[in-house]
């Protein structure tokens, strides 16, 4: 079923990895390359417990390539056109693409056909956001630790602008666990939590069954008793969403609040993105040391980490993608539309100091001695 992946490119920390198997090693489906370039997509993920972001791409219609970058703590991540937004330990960082400083990077020219190039730095403190999202008001963000949904801006670590009606103080105790936001029309609309608990962590105590999802716009529960959902979005009016303590892809009819499971995916999902028919879901391996999830009912079965492909219409499993080394948790998937080999840099590597852009024009700076290329 599987082929072996192409060794991605790696960081130095990686390097030092002894093990017969190459870090970020992957085996996928056959049909897995060549679906990525029928879609006209590649994809990109957040490991927060591997402390990267990593972009899958097909090399041809028969091999993957996989592009490990190094952030802090990566979670959530936020996409629009060429914006880019990734949510880390203690602080937001937004990106830039750029067609034409891809087409001259330094050190590997006519390579990549995207750029994602860090512009600014948010200092938002270490406040577990999670999910992040672009809007018509700017940048939102789920701030887990003080159980609000708040924006991200220059003035303030973060800017808080709703908590549930249960919550009753803004303190840094994540009482609920706030942690999916989906966003219409510009705006946020619902959001998740695993529980509806008013004490620090209080969520913890029945964290497989008290999940819910919360209409911002009436303050209502429109669902309870989910199976800690992550991960929620419209796609063609419809909201799914993850159950990452059932394992499953599901939807949910705001009218009739009727859950509907799409998929058993038998593991531990988070992380989600649709394109055409297609959901790409990320799968976490359960922690060993968890009495919590070893009593899950698929927890002999989630011992690795990958994207599932699970096509809509026929609710097949078309494909999956299993990393053999490096990665255990994910977090975020998201679809890197109209982009088969994309890059994105850090601000660890100082080589994104030699990238210039100015309205009309990009420049890599020319400073007499090239940027060293140390791939983190």
């Amino acid at each position: 079923m599987y082929q072996e992946v192409i060794e991605p490119e790696t960081t130095p920390r990686d390097n030092r990895i002894t093990s017969s198997i190459p870090p970020f090693a992957m085996q996928y489906s056959p049909a897995i390359p060549e679906l990525l370039m029928q879609l006209n997509i590649s994809l990109a993920l957040t490991t927060y417990q591997a402390g990267k972001l990593v972009t899958i791409s097909p090399k041809d219609e028969n091999s993957l390539i996989s592009l490990p970058r190094t952030f802090e703590k990566p979670m959530g991540v936020a996409l629009d056109g060429d914006r880019m937004a990734i949510a880390c330990k203690d602080e937001v960082i937004y990106l830039e693409n750029s067609k034409e400083l891809a087409k001259h990077y330094p050190n590997k020219p006519n390579t990549y056909d995207n750029l994602f190039v860090p512009k600014v730095t948010y200092h938002t403190g270490q406040v577990d956001m999670h999910d992040l999202a672009f809007g018509k008001e700017g940048l939102w963000a789920i701030n887990t630790s003080f159980s609000c949904l708040c924006q991200v801006d220059e003035s303030f670590n973060f800017m808080p602008k709703w908590r549930p009606k249960f919550i009753s103080d803004l303190v840094s105790e994540d009482r609920c666990h706030l942690n999916g936001l989906v966003m219409q029309e510009g705006h946020p609309r619902y959001v998740t939590a695993l529980g509806q608990t008013d004490t620090p962590q209080g969520w913890r105590d029945n964290i497989t069954t008290g999940g819910v999802l919360i209409d911002l716009r009436t303050d209502e529960v429109i669902v309870d008793r989910l199976a800690m959902p992550h991960s929620p979005m419209f796609y063609n009016g419809e909201l799914y969403l993850l159950l990452s303590a059932s394992g499953q892809l599901a939807k949910i009819d705001i009218e009739s609040k009727r859950l509907e499971v799409v998929k058993d995916l038998e593991g531990f999902c988070r992380g989600m993105d649709i394109i055409g028919d297609y959901a790409f879901i990320g799968m976490s391996k359960l922690r060993k040391n968890s009495s919590t999830f070893a009593k899950l009912d698929f927890a002999e079965k989630a011992d690795q980490a990958g994207i599932k492909i699970v096509h809509l219409p026929t609710k097949a499993l078309v494909g999956e993608i299993v990393y053999q080394s490096s990665v255990d948790e994910i977090y975020d998937v998201k679809i890197l539309e109209g982009m088969l080999r994309p890059n994105v840099l850090n601000t660890i590597n100082p080589l994104h100091k030699y990238s210039l852009s100015i309205p009309g024009k990009t420049f890599w700076a020319k400073t007499g001695q090239e940027p060293e290329n140390s791939n983190q």
